[in-house]
């Protein structure tokens, strides 16, 4: 999921609803206006390739879910829908919304060491990020096992941006999984 500084992948089209070519779209940003907010964006593939660009022209939620229904310009039956699935939706990699103190865009934690103690060795390094209901980090440790974190403050209490790494207090045998 780490992006280059061109492109930040915003979410995931993962199905069609309905007859009129509106879009299921799988966030990957905390930002609702990415999905609701008219607009440009654009589409890139799943193999890669150079994003194309498309208007966004309204979007949605869907009630109690965290998936969003969107709307693009010239996708008009279900065919044309349906021939979108499973392409990435992108904005601009300096389309980043301002953030409070302490906040932090979650593509940014992608690379950073991952330790036990503030002064301790790394034990792995954030290779991805996974959103659902609860997000989750995806660490590499050193022996090359891949764990899934749960990316909430009881066990990532801190996260250094600026020193390149945070810290996680897991619960007993977590590691271990």
């Amino acid at each position: 999921m780490a992006e280059s500084d061109d492109w930040l992948n915003v979410g995931k089209i993962v199905g069609v609803q309905g007859l009129q070519g509106e879009l299921r779209v799988n966030p990957a940003s905390d930002f609702p206006e990415r999905f609701t907010a008219p607009g440009p964006r654009w589409l890139r593939s799943s193999q890669g390739g150079e994003p194309t660009q498309i208007q966004l022209k309204k979007g949605r939620q869907l009630p109690g879910k965290s998936l969003f229904v969107v709307r693009l310009e010239g996708i008009d039956n279900r065919s044309a829908a349906q021939a979108l699935v499973g392409q990435e939706l992108l904005v601009a990699g300096d389309d980043r919304p301002e953030l409070a103190e302490g906040e932090f865009h979650l593509l940014d934690l992608v690379g950073l060491e991952v330790r036990l103690t503030a002064d301790g060795p790394a034990i792995g390094t954030v290779t991805d990020l996974i959103s659902g209901g609860n997000d989750l980090l995806e660490i590499k440790t050193a022996d090359g096992r891949k764990l899934l974190i749960p990316f909430v403050e009881a066990i990532v209490p801190e996260v250094q941006l600026e020193d390149g790494w945070l810290l996680i207090t897991p619960p007993p045998g977590l590691l271990e999984l």
